[in-house]
């Protein structure tokens, strides 16, 4: 199977703008794209941009397939820097995006929102300043690039304005007068008919030189109810004035909808998380904001794995506990993970890659093989303890045995990591995000646990030295004491039946 990217590109020319000059943008955009490096084929079409479906003269879509990992260099990111680097000055506003990360569930990467105006009257025009003002909020915010809407209310149209008495005095009725214009001007489809041995569609609409200018609408006839023809000019006007090109709807509410992505080194949640800040700081009342798409599943699943983390980390303890039979003890063991933590963040920090899922499994899986040297270290250090030897020795001998082991098999976990972090082609960052994340933890974890585990051993240690986790558990063990107690039952029960 070869394995592909695909870019999005946008292209928004400004209001008003023909159906042929976006043409020429898109292929303008499509011969620049066809020089990068690694790009196998582009495809440009005017009229329709797929990212918010918006229909329109001024808007143009171009589908950018690359070429095979084994026949590039570059990854799609890379080719979309190149491509917003040379398509600055084509006069109109060119966004890249990427398809979404699950097929058919939204229509790109990065997040996808509306803003609402739930106001009981929308004014578009107010709508469109409001919709203006938050774009530019939140590109003000480090963690957010590439915003784009289609929404605005500054397209010229003209808006016919009809004299209903003067309608009802000339004898027409206003529905079918709107009728026979859509018909003249929009054509509709009456019949067919079969020559040639082919089937050929009849419609009907008015010949282009009568419909070539707005003015000519006016010249336009009707006929009344008495059969006589009569101009619209007679009862209608042209208002010229400016409006939005098409109105979408999100839950009942009048709505903008915007695309963006996630700057480089952020998530997709920190990117909502951003847009919630923006939105509960700057938006005035009537207006609000949802999500759309994975940005909606996204955005209601919150801090989960937080969660699971700190789940992890109690099962981890109460197992320990158990284990130990002392609540201190197995904080030598959960105190000392942090440190593998701090190095798995830093590892990504400095590879430039993101806190994401890949990430969050190898944070997982580090507790567990972070946590087994812990306690072996601690493990043995309580058998010396028990042995008579004191608190210190014990640290120090525990820290001894488990030395050579916990190297050579954490350094031997490393080694199989370097293929991961390594990674290139297709699932390059996930391979490399999630080995980044447990080998960098693993180093840290590593080099500095064999040194704190024991000094954490000795802290806890010296805390719990005398105590126990049931009192006066070594005089009278608690199994004893359920025995006796079951014993005394019976006793007692045998007594009763004898009498």
């Amino acid at each position: 199977m070869r394995i592909k990217g695909t870019i999005y590109a946008i292209i928004q020319t400004p209001p008003g703008s023909t159906l042929e000059q976006t043409n020429e943008v898109s292929q303008r955009l499509q011969k620049i794209c066809e020089k990068i490096d690694g790009v196998e084929s582009v495809s440009s079409l005017a009229g329709y941009e797929i990212m918010t479906e918006g229909r329109g003269s001024n808007a143009g879509t171009c589908l950018i397939n690359l070429k095979n990992w084994s026949e590039r260099h570059h990854t799609v990111k890379e080719v979309m820097e190149e491509l917003e680097a040379k398509t600055r000055d084509l006069g109109a506003i060119v966004e890249f995006f990427e398809p979404p990360a699950i097929p058919g569930f939204g229509t790109s990467g990065g997040f996808s929102m509306r803003l609402l105006d739930k106001n009981t009257e929308t004014d578009y025009h107010e709508f469109d300043k409001i919709n203006k003002e938050f774009m530019s909020n939140l590109s003000k915010r480090k963690e957010l690039t590439g915003l784009f809407t289609f929404f605005a209310a500054n397209y010229p149209q003209y808006e016919l304005e009809i004299d209903n008495n003067l309608a009802m005095q000339k004898g027409v009725s206003i529905g079918k007068a709107m009728e026979n214009l859509n018909i003249l001007i929009g054509s509709t489809y009456e019949q067919g008919f079969i020559k040639f041995n082919q089937f050929f569609k009849v419609y009907v609409q008015s010949d282009p030189k009568f419909r070539r200018l707005p003015s000519d609408l006016l010249n336009l006839y009707v006929k009344n109810d008495r059969g006589e023809m009569v101009p619209y000019s007679s009862f209608m006007k042209l208002i010229k004035g400016q409006g939005p090109n098409e109105i979408t709807r999100f839950n009942l509410y009048n709505s903008a909808a915007i695309q963006g992505l996630p700057a480089k080194g952020y998530t997709t949640a920190d990117a909502i998380q951003a847009i919630r800040e923006v939105s509960a700081k700057t938006l005035p009342k009537g207006y609000d904001i949802a999500f759309e798409g994975l940005s909606y599943d996204e955005s209601r699943r919150g801090n989960e794995a937080l969660y699971v983390f700190l789940i992890v980390l109690l099962f981890v303890y109460f197992v320990l506990a158990a284990q130990y039979e002392s609540f201190l003890i197995p904080f030598a063991v959960v105190l000392s993970l942090p440190v593998g933590v701090f190095g798995s963040f830093l590892m990504l920090k400095l590879m430039g890659l993101e806190n994401n899922i890949y990430a969050q499994v190898g944070l997982i899986m580090l507790v567990g093989l972070l946590g087994k040297n812990a306690v072996l270290i601690v493990e043995f250090a309580i058998q010396k303890r028990q042995q008579g030897e004191t608190i210190l020795n014990a640290a120090i001998e525990g820290a001894k045995v488990r030395f050579r082991p916990i190297l050579m098999t954490s350094f031997a976990f490393v080694a199989g990591l370097i293929p991961l972090v390594m990674a290139h082609g297709a699932g390059a960052i996930g391979n490399r995000t999630i080995g980044a994340s447990a080998l960098g933890g693993m180093l840290f974890g590593t080099i500095f646990g064999v040194i704190i585990i024991p000094g954490l051993y000795y802290i806890f240690a010296k805390l719990a030295d005398g105590r126990h986790l049931i009192k006066y558990e070594n005089d009278n063990p608690l199994t004893e004491d359920l025995v006796h107690q079951i014993d005394n039952f019976s006793i007692t029960e045998d007594n009763d039946d004898n009498a």
